[in-house]
């Protein structure tokens, strides 16, 4: 029969969609940004306890501190203008 054929055919096709993925799929922009800064956090905590058991200079201590600050300051930033836009949507008139 033609249509059990076709329902067979169509159900192989779409098995694979209702499958869990061994992998999460690409979190786009957004979560390439989360995943540098909290690797940025990471360094500089790091370097900072490298440096209190003297396996780091303190050069490379306030270089490691200043590039977390400008992650912070970068963050902080991105979250103001976030809720600066959701505000100003609130205020549209429907």
């Amino acid at each position: 029969d033609i249509r059990s054929s076709l329902a067979a055919q169509s159900y192989t096709l779409a098995r694979p969609a209702t499958e869990p993925m061994a992998e999460p799929p690409a979190q786009g922009a957004l979560g390439g940004l989360v995943s540098d800064f909290a690797a940025t956090l990471k360094a500089g905590e790091d370097t900072a306890k490298a440096t209190m058991t003297g396996g780091a200079d303190a050069h490379s201590l306030v270089e490691a501190l200043a590039a977390s600050q400008l992650a912070v300051e970068t963050a902080v930033t991105l979250r103001d203008k976030v809720v600066e836009a959701y505000q100003e949507i609130l205020r549209m008139q429907v």
